[in-house]
């Protein structure tokens, strides 16, 4: 899958969530996140660092879901004090993609570039229901 200008739409509205939320002193919301679903609409969020917290990504796709989204077309966290880090999903983060939205493009920096990788490519050997 090819990253395309709505796909670095998606990473600023990422950096600007974490720019907003960035916790310096307690280190409590250090990761921003945005996903895109398929009609356009974007949701972000921030990590909500504890014990048992909630990634990023966690939260901008409940935050989709509890607006009553269920197609989602591309995902994206960033990292860092102004979001300038690119980073891929975490294994639970992975596993919750695969469930939600496995179609779904996640854009990760790969072999020094940006890349997108759909989301079931992410976990081979997924734990499923089916």
């Amino acid at each position: 899958m090819r990253v395309e200008e709505n796909d670095y739409q998606l990473i600023a509205e990422a950096q600007k969530a974490i720019r907003l939320n960035y916790d310096q002193e307690h280190h409590n919301h250090t990761v921003g996140a945005a996903v895109r679903c398929k009609n356009g609409s974007v949701y972000v969020g921030v990590n909500l660092y504890s014990l048992h917290g909630a990634c990023a990504e966690q939260v901008a796709i409940g935050t989709a879901i509890t607006n009553g989204e269920r197609e989602f077309e591309a995902v994206v966290a960033v990292r860092g004090k102004e979001g300038e880090e690119v980073i891929p999903p975490c294994g639970n983060c992975r596993q919750i993609l695969h469930d939600y939205m496995p179609d779904c493009g996640v854009i990760v920096f790969a072999d020094g570039e940006l890349k997108k990788i759909k989301a079931k490519e992410l976990l081979p050997f997924s734990y499923s229901v089916e």
